[in-house]
């Protein structure tokens, strides 16, 4: 039986990039000794046992039930529309799959946040003037905006922010709220990988 509560939840992790600066499937690359998408699937279950992958069946199934885009080729937007149309849930978090530094703290805060705006269809943080779309929590009314989007070619997620009422969570609210900026840093790059590896290396010094 569905269970469409208000404040019922499902997590959906966005694996469907195609990686190009990486050089290989973002969801896969190892970071501490896990893969990016065993991380996001750790977290997000940490918060809803509700949890799926939207992405390559192919390349997910054993990980954790999959949803593909019903729109092909049209980036995240197209992710987050799938993701809707699949769901049984009022309330619905989206997390990319290469955003690692993001915790189950900062997760509950949002959540707690889109439950205390039921008017909200959407709740994203906003850090730097630039949105975190793929760190936020829409309702399952969002997939009609998207979807009328996509019909016409638009795939930017923010400008559908403007169409449907949305509760914006502001740098300034994040601080105060004692959340560092950056957990919302994503990878990449090989680059970006080994820098971020290497802030955690121990450092040896000759006696």
């Amino acid at each position: 039986m569905e269970n469409t509560s208000a404040g019922h939840l499902a997590a959906f992790i966005l694996a469907g990039g195609k990686s190009t600066r990486m050089g290989t499937d973002k969801a896969f690359v190892d970071y501490e000794g896990r893969t990016l998408v065993e991380r996001a699937l750790d977290l997000a279950r940490s918060v809803t046992s509700e949890v799926c992958i939207v992405g390559s069946r192919e390349k997910f199934a054993p990980f954790a039930p999959v949803v593909e885009d019903i729109f092909q080729e049209c980036g995240p937007l197209g992710g987050i529309h799938a993701a809707l149309r699949a769901s049984a849930a009022e309330l619905n978090l989206m997390l990319a799959v290469d955003t690692p530094f993001v915790s189950r703290a900062f997760l509950q805060y949002l959540i707690n946040q889109a439950r205390g705006a039921p008017e909200a269809v959407v709740v994203v943080p906003r850090v730097d003037g630039g949105w975190q779309p793929l760190c936020a929590v829409y309702r399952r009314e969002f997939a009609d905006a998207a979807e009328n989007a996509l019909r016409t070619g638009r795939n930017r997620i923010d400008r559908l922010f403007d169409e449907v009422r949305t509760r914006v969570i502001e740098q300034k609210e994040l601080e105060g709220a004692g959340f560092s900026l950056a957990i919302f840093r994503n990878l990449n790059t090989p680059e970006e990988l080994e820098k971020e590896k290497s802030r955690f290396q121990p450092r040896f010094t000759e006696n």
